[in-house]
């Protein structure tokens, strides 16, 4: 199995007003990630059901270099200073690939 170098992060919106701003700044920062960044094997906002003001980001690179290449683009970097006027919190969640099964494409 690859075991690549992941991440869970949950975000909590300050309200729905917020939520659609911080989907807008998303979808952005999503163009800048298929473009810009191969060794992102991996990039999900998610809505947790009947939780309209959180939203979960699975994450998955190749490595650690991936990661940290994704970290240093101009569009995260971007991402990351505009979200703080959105949230009311942010929890990270760093992951091991322990086992499983990923698709040819990953």
């Amino acid at each position: 199995m690859h075991q690549g170098f992941g991440l869970v992060v949950r975000f909590s919106l300050s309200s729905e007003d917020a939520a659609a701003a911080f989907d807008e700044l998303c979808e952005r920062t999503m163009e800048g990630i298929k473009a810009h960044e191969p060794g992102t094997l991996a990039y999900v906002r998610h809505v947790p059901v009947d939780e309209p003001l959180t939203r979960v980001f699975y994450e998955l690179y190749a490595d650690r270099d991936a990661f940290e290449a994704h970290e240093a683009q101009q569009h995260t970097r971007r991402f990351l200073a505009e979200r703080e006027q959105y949230l009311v919190g942010v929890e990270v969640t760093f992951l091991e690939a322990a086992g499983g099964k990923l698709t040819a494409q990953l």
